[in-house]
């Protein structure tokens, strides 16, 4: 597999509306057609809807033939990632990207999608009970979870970082937690790490990053924890306000979640994610590279 890195900047341009202005959100599909660059115009320049989908053997695209429609679980506060507008209520960002591109693949337009938003704390039970089809949120494969369930991919790969208010000092990095106040959310990755190899003086767990945001801003908490390319949406959103302190301290591969043992969904995504060089290219660009991120397409092999 090819090495991928995810390296966030400390200074970030501002970038005030990467949360409302990523990929634009027109109908996606399976097969790419426009050039790559960045510049995807609308979702039609970079694939169409597939017709004729074989797919046997996959209970879960049996449901959503059935239902005529996709279900599928998102993040709602990660600007840059999984992202809706308060207010028009659309959806935007490199993971609903990746699941509109998905769903085209297997035959259904927009209109035809479902969005549900999941607590990272219930993922996992919601694939197991059937209420999804399949979930794409910042999801990192570890070998708990798939114990439960399957993933596809990885389709991003990151690192787990600290955020700060801007004026903080006194965090450098994960080995200056000794006597501070940590949030996270509750359910992720990045908490159970803090906790387990560092020595925070406090931990808070909420349900959104988005609170603890708010609350390292109010001064409630003195750092937040999760992977760098979700906090560099909310430095890209307000720089005077916040800043990434240190270097990634781990390595999270994001997985598209599946219901355990559909192998025929799983290596569909696969291939569409390993054969869609270009397309995967042209998300990036549109929804991440405006934060200061960079970063190489993995090879999905899970």
């Amino acid at each position: 597999m090819r090495k991928s890195r995810i390296l966030v900047g400390i200074g970030l341009a501002a970038v005030a509306a990467l949360g409302l202005t990523a990929c634009n959100s027109g109908t996606p599909g399976a097969a790419p057609s426009g050039d790559g660059s960045g510049d995807t115009g609308s979702s039609d320049a970079l694939w169409e809807v597939a017709t004729d989908v074989d797919l046997t053997d996959s209970p879960t695209y049996d449901r959503m033939v059935e239902r005529d429609g996709v279900i599928v679980g998102v993040k709602n506060d990660q600007p840059g990632l999984g992202y809706e507008d308060t207010v028009t209520g659309e959806r935007s960002g490199f993971d609903v990207e990746i699941a509109r591109w998905i769903a085209a693949s297997l035959g259904f337009d927009e209109s035809q999608i479902e969005y549900v938003t999941i607590p990272s704390a219930n993922r996992e039970q919601e694939i197991v009970n059937g209420n999804i089809d399949y979930y794409v949120g910042t999801y990192s494969i570890t070998d708990s979870r798939k114990e439960q369930i399957d993933f596809a991919g990885p389709y991003l790969i990151t690192g787990q970082g600290l955020l700060v208010a801007a004026d903080n000092e006194d965090i450098t990095g994960p080995d200056d937690l000794a006597g501070k106040i940590v949030c996270s959310v509750t359910g992720s990755t990045p908490l159970q790490r803090i906790r387990d190899e560092y020595n925070p003086g406090d931990t808070v767990e909420n349900g959104t990053y988005s609170e603890c945001i708010e609350q390292v801003k109010s001064g409630q908490v003195d750092a937040v924890t999760t992977d760098q390319a979700i906090l560099a949406g909310y430095v890209a959103l307000e720089p005077d306000a916040l800043k990434i302190v240190g270097e990634p301290f781990s390595e999270e591969r994001y997985g598209v979640g599946l219901e355990k043992g559909d192998t025929a969904l799983k290596d569909w995504i696969n291939a569409l994610f390993n054969d869609g060089g270009d397309v995967w290219t042209a998300l990036f660009d549109a929804n991440l590279a405006p934060a200061g991120i960079e970063g190489d397409q993995p090879t999905a092999d899970e």
